[in-house]
C-alpha cells in the first residue's frame, strides 16, 4: 500500500511540475520536494532593469545587469535586492547582454551573444577584472556548425543566453527555438581572441534555457529554463550531462533568466522583472 501511495506520488509530482517531457525523454528524476525554493527580495525596476544575469561577488553579493539596449552597467546588489554599486564597462555596447560567468582568479565575463533572430556575426563576450574594470577584453566567437544567418525556421538553434567558466573554457547552452528541443552545449578558450564554438555535446531539454552556473566543487550544474531547473551531477572527465539529472519545478516567477550557486547545493536566481529567488536543498 505504501508503495502504491508513493508511485501515484511521484506520478502526480511529475505530471503536475512541468518536468514531465524531460522525465520521459532524457531521464530527469522529479527532486522539486528536495529544495525549498521562495522568493527573498526585488531589485528596483528604476535601479536595475530587466535583471538578466547573476554572479557571485568576492563579497558574497551578486553581480547583475540589464538586457538588450539597457546601458552597458554591472550593478551589485544584495539578496534581498538592495543596490550596492553601480559600475560602467567602458568601451562596450549591450547589444544583448544575457549572462555572467566568472572564474577563480577574479575575471568576470559577461556574454554579450543574445541572436533572437539567429543572424548575428558580432557575436562577443566581454571579459574585465572584478576589482578593476578599466582592462576590457573580448572574446569574439561564431558557431561552427552555422551556416545561414538566419538559418531556417526549423532550425533556430544559435540562440544562446546561458553560459560559464569551467577549467579554462567557457561552456555556451543553446536557447533552442527549433522543434527537436535538443540544447547545443559549446566549448571556447576563455582567453581574448577569435574563435570557433564547436558543439561539445547536447542534451534533449524540452525548455529553452535562459541561464547556467556550475557549482563552486564542479560537481553540478544549474541549468534554468522557464518554470523548472535542471541539476546535472557531473560525470567522469568533466562530462556534464553523464551523471544524474534532476528536474525541479517552481512554477510561476516571470521570465526567469538569472542563475548563481552561492555553495555547492544551493543557487540564488532572478527574473526581468527583478524578483529574486533562492533555492536551498533541504536536509534529508
Amino acid at each position: 500500500m505504501l508503495f502504491k501511495l508513493f508511485t501515484v506520488y511521484v506520478f502526480l509530482e511529475t505530471l503536475f511540475c512541468g518536468c514531465a517531457a524531460d522525465k520521459k525523454q532524457s531521464g530527469f528524476l522529479v527532486r522539486t520536494k528536495q529544495y525549498k525554493i521562495e522568493r527573498i527580495g526585488r531589485m528596483a525596476k528604476d535601479e536595475v532593469p530587466e535583471s538578466s544575469g547573476l554572479a557571485l561577488a568576492a563579497d558574497k553579493n551578486l553581480w547583475t545587469h540589464g538586457d538588450s539596449g539597457n546601458p552597458p552597467v554591472l550593478f551589485k546588489i544584495n539578496e534581498t535586492g538592495t543596490l550596492l554599486q553601480t559600475r560602467e564597462i567602458q568601451r562596450t555596447h549591450n547589444q544583448d547582454w544575457e549572462d555572467l560567468a566568472k572564474d577563480q582568479a577574479g575575471n568576470i565575463y559577461i556574454g554579450d551573444f543574445g541572436n533572437n533572430q539567429n543572424n548575428r556575426r558580432n557575436l562577443r563576450i566581454f571579459r574585465i577584472q572584478e576589482n578593476d574594470g578599466s582592462q576590457v577584453d573580448t572574446i569574439l566567437f561564431r558557431y561552427a556548425d552555422q551556416r545561414g544567418f538566419p538559418p531556417p525556421k526549423e532550425a533556430l538553434t544559435f540562440d544562446a543566453e546561458a553560459f560559464f567558466y569551467y577549467q579554462g573554457y567557457l561552456y555556451i547552452f543553446s536557447k533552442n527555438r527549433g522543434p527537436n528541443k535538443k540544447v547545443k552545449l559549446y566549448k571556447i578558450p576563455a582567453q581574448p581572441g577569435t574563435y570557433e564554438a564547436t558543439i561539445a555535446d547536447s542534451i534533449r531539454i524540452n525548455n529553452m534555457i535562459t541561464a547556467a552556473d556550475i557549482s563552486p566543487d564542479g560537481k553540478k550544474v544549474a541549468l534554468l529554463g522557464y518554470g523548472n531547473i535542471y541539476v546535472l551531477e557531473v560525470g567522469p572527465n568533466g562530462n556534464f550531462f553523464a551523471g544524474k539529472k534532476y528536474c525541479l519545478s517552481f512554477g510561476k516567477s516571470g521570465q526567469a533568466e538569472g542563475l548563481v550557486f552561492i555553495n555547492n547545493t544551493d543557487f540564488v536566481f532572478s527574473n526581468e522583472g527583478g524578483k529574486i529567488f533562492k533555492a536551498v536543498k533541504r536536509n534529508k
